[in-house]
């Protein structure tokens, strides 16, 4: 999977969820795309910047949490995907 398919995925995640849920989305998006995500060859605050979701400037910290995702991948099994 690109890092522009993982873009528009993370976008859409973010989008769909209910405004208090948007920061959990990104983690979830970690999870669910881990395996991808580490072998698309982007930076995760790329990823997050190219999918333009949050404020101005947010990059950075969304791309903080989709690593935080990525960590958990392994610890946690998707029930709902």
């Amino acid at each position: 999977m690109t890092s522009t398919e993982l873009s528009r995925r993370l976008k859409k995640m973010y989008e769909d969820a209910g405004h208090r849920d948007s920061t959990t989305m990104v983690l979830l998006f970690g999870i669910k795309y881990a395996k991808e995500l580490k072998s698309c060859g982007e930076t995760m605050e790329k990823i997050a910047r190219d999918a333009s979701i949050g404020r101005t400037g947010r990059s950075s910290s969304y791309g903080t949490e989709i690593n935080k995702g990525i960590r958990l991948a392994r610890h946690v099994k998707m029930i709902n995907s």
